[in-house]
Order: C-alpha cells, then sequence, then structure tokens
C-alpha cells in the first residue's frame, strides 16, 4: 500500500511538473514571453494606443442626448407690475405661469473645426506609440542580456563541476596507488592522510559549487517568468569559438543601433511638438455646434397622449479667441522650450557615454580574450605537469611534496580559467549590448 501511494504521489508530481530543455536562444524567447517586465512594457505600449483614442476623440463629432421631466410641486411666482393693469400705485401683483408638468427631450452635436493644440496631439500620436514602443525593446534587451549572463554563468558551473569531478576521480586513483605503495613499504602514511584531506577539500567544493548552481537555476527562472517547480536543463554549450563569433559584426557601430539613443530622439521630436502645441494655443479655436429638441408643457403627467410637442433648434459656429491669460502661454511655451533643450543636451551625453561603453566594453573584450587564451595554455600545462610529476612520483624519483604542489597548482590553473571563460562571455555580452548587436 505504502509503495503504491508514493507511486501516485510521483506520478502526480510528475504531471505537474514541466521539463524544459533550452539553448540560450530558447531561453530569451521564453523570457521575452513570461517575463513580468516584458510583459508590463508591451502593456504600456497597448495603454498608449488606447490613450491616443481618447485624444483622437476630441477630433471627432461629439453628440450627446437629454431628456427630463419636471414635476412643479408649486409653480414659480412672477410679480407683475399694477401700471399694467391700470394701477399707478408702484404695486406689483403676484401670478402664476406655466403648468405643473414639464417634459424635454434634445440632441446636440459639436464637431471641432481647428484647434491649435489638438492637431499637434493628433500628430504626435505615431511618435507616442514609437517611445512606448522602443521603451520595451530595451526592457527586452537588458532582460536577454541577463538571460545571457546567468546562463552562460550556470554553463560554467556546470564545466567546473566536470573538472572537480575529474580532479576527485584523479586524486582517489592516486590515492589508491599510494596505498598501495604504503601497504608495500615504499610510501608513508601522511602522503595517504594528505591525499584523503585534498579529497575531502575537493568534495565540499564540489558541494557549494553545486549549491550555488541549484541557487542560480532559481534565478535563471524567476528571470523568465518560469515556475520553480518546473525543469530547466541548459543544452547550450561553452567554447572558445562560440564566444568569438558574432563579434566583427558587431565592430561596425551607428547610434541609432542602441535602444536607449533611439529613445531620446523619439522624445526630442515629441519635445518639438509641444513647444508648436503651446505656440499654436494662441490663435482662434473653431467648432460647429448644433441643437434639436422638444418641450411639452401639461396639467397632468400624459405626455404620452394627446398635445402638443414644441420644437427648438439650431446650428452655429463659434469661435474663441485668446486674449490674455495672464502670460500663462508664454510661460508654458518657455518651459517647453528648455525642456527640448534639456533632452538635447542628454543626447548628447548619451553619445558621449555610448562611445565611452564601446571603447571600454570593446578593450574589455579583447583583454578577456586574451587572458582566457592564456588560461587555457596555462591549465594544460599544468595538467602536463601534474602527469610528470605522478608518474616521477610513482617510479620513486619524486616526493610527495612535489606532486601535492602539483595538483594545487592544476586546480588553480582550472579555477582561473573557468573564470576568465566566463569573463570573456560576460564582456561579449557587454560589447554587443554596447554596440546595439545584442
Amino acid at each position: 500500500m505504502i509503495v503504491s501511494m508514493l507511486f501516485l504521489v510521483n506520478a502526480g508530481y510528475a504531471q505537474t511538473q514541466k521539463v524544459n530543455q533550452f539553448s540560450v536562444q530558447q531561453a530569451v524567447e521564453y523570457a521575452k514571453k513570461n517575463s513580468v517586465q516584458v510583459k508590463n512594457a508591451l502593456l504600456d505600449v497597448l495603454i498608449q494606443k488606447q490613450t491616443n483614442r481618447d485624444i483622437t476623440s476630441i477630433a471627432l463629432p461629439q453628440i450627446n442626448g437629454s431628456a427630463g421631466v419636471t414635476d412643479y410641486l408649486d409653480i414659480p411666482t412672477t410679480l407683475i407690475p399694477g401700471i399694467i393693469f391700470g394701477d399707478s400705485s408702484g404695486k406689483f401683483y403676484p401670478a402664476k405661469f406655466g403648468t405643473k408638468w414639464t417634459a424635454n427631450a434634445g440632441i446636440s452635436a459639436s464637431q471641432l473645426i481647428f484647434d491649435g493644440q489638438v492637431f499637434i496631439a493628433l500628430k504626435a500620436r505615431n511618435g507616442t506609440i514609437t517611445l512606448a514602443e522602443r521603451i520595451a525593446e530595451l526592457t527586452e534587451e537588458n532582460i536577454r542580456a541577463n538571460v545571457y549572463k546567468i546562463y552562460y554563468q550556470l554553463v560554467a558551473g556546470k564545466k567546473q563541476i566536470e573538472l572537480l569531478d575529474a580532479n576527485i576521480g584523479r586524486l582517489e586513483k592516486l590515492q589508491h596507488d599510494v596505498q598501495v605503495m604504503f601497504d608495500n613499504g615504499f610510501t608513508e602514511k601522511l602522503d595517504v592522510d594528505k591525499l584523503s584531506v585534498q579529497i575531502v577539500n575537493l568534495q565540499t567544493e564540489k558541494l557549494k559549487a553545486d549549491n550555488l548552481i541549484s541557487n542560480g537555476y532559481l534565478g535563471l527562472k524567476v528571470l523568465m517568468g518560469m515556475p520553480y517547480k518546473d525543469s530547466l536543463v541548459l543544452t547550450d554549450t561553452l567554447s572558445d569559438d562560440k564566444i568569438r563569433e558574432g563579434v566583427l559584426e558587431a565592430s561596425q557601430f551607428k547610434y541609432t543601433d542602441r535602444k536607449d539613443y533611439q529613445i531620446s530622439e523619439v522624445t526630442n521630436k515629441l519635445n518639438g511638438l509641444n513647444v508648436r502645441r503651446y505656440k499654436l494655443n494662441q490663435i482662434p479655436t473653431f467648432a460647429l455646434v448644433g441643437s434639436y429638441s422638444k418641450n411639452a408643457q401639461r396639467q397632468k403627467f400624459d405626455f404620452f397622449g394627446k398635445g402638443d410637442w414644441f420644437t427648438s433648434s439650431y446650428i452655429g459656429i463659434q469661435m474663441q479667441v485668446p486674449i490674455f491669460n495672464g502670460f500663462a502661454i508664454q510661460a508654458r511655451i518657455q518651459k517647453a522650450r528648455l525642456e527640448l533643450q534639456k533632452t538635447q543636451n542628454e543626447t548628447e551625453a548619451l553619445k558621449i557615454n555610448i562611445d565611452r561603453e564601446v571603447e571600454s566594453s570593446k578593450n574589455n573584450f579583447i583583454v578577456a580574450i586574451a587572458s582566457m587564451d592564456y588560461q587555457k595554455k596555462n591549465m594544460a600545462l599544468a595538467e602536463k605537469v601534474y602527469n610528470q610529476t605522478k608518474t616521477k612520483y610513482e617510479i620513486g624519483t619524486g616526493s610527495a611534496t612535489e606532486i601535492n604542489t602539483a595538483q594545487v597548482d592544476l586546480k588553480t590553473a582550472q579555477t582561473n580559467y573557468i573564470s576568465a571563460l566566463y569573463d570573456a562571455i560576460i564582456a561579449k555580452v557587454d560589447f554587443l549590448k554596447a554596440t546595439g548587436k545584442l
């Protein structure tokens, strides 16, 4: 019964757990669809489209209907001069006019003919959509860069685990050989114990590395918007050739390749339109208006029966001329000009910063590649030295100190190579991002 229950639990868990085998590009695409930051950035684009629809509605006909019924509990009293009745004493006589019940129903319409602010707002619609789209693209780019970095950090971590396993296996074999030598009286027990200490240290280091990788997977899932219970398997590998791929294309650099520069250009354009908007606020606005209504008066509530409904209608053009508003328009124009100048200054500063980022990331990448190549050669040399030292020790011409030193040097060279490999891929991601080619 217990075995059956465990089987059912494991089967249910397997059904809820989804296994994802992702290359780095697939991980980027998954993050693009599921990251909360990207989702919200895309929602901002949709929100801006609805805002534009709201602005567009101002230039479309405005039609309103109205209806109402009034019951005068007390009909209003009007004072009539007595002179009308021949009374020259100056006395006024109260009188009530109208009916107890009145009703009205009508429809009114207006169409904006010209308004400078609305005209500019309509012209800025495409710019605001473009701005929201560029911000969304910049958000996607930042997510993509972080996915690349964490993904390859985990790949490098897996390579580190492989090297640790190889070192543990190498030491365990050496410990076995030294134990045989000790059993035959050719070495000391101290040499066996030193190897045991080194093996335990490597196993402890592997345990810590495994924990860091597990936490790294959780962080990558959060960044991608993946449920933590789903399994994630990374299928890409990390090699020297892969790190060098695509770098030459990124050398052909233009400012317009950068998303933040595109955002700056669109912002300048919108601020320029803002200046024009306030300037056009100084000229008259025109609108076409019209109304059609029916009114009825009754002593009883019988509007749906017999009785007259009186018609009222009009059509006309309204013009509104700004004459003086306390210099508010001039202040707004000047403020908009200063804001435009400010964003133009920021664009120039951004160009300087982009130049610095490109040159700095390029230098970092060149140094990282050179360091990776040196560390790879150094690791191969350290492994060769270790194998030669091991052979000398086994034939009795080498000492335990020499082989321990060779093992430490090999471990250090391997650690330096893994670090250089990861630094190189990070430098590549930063360079591609700096040139807008990520």
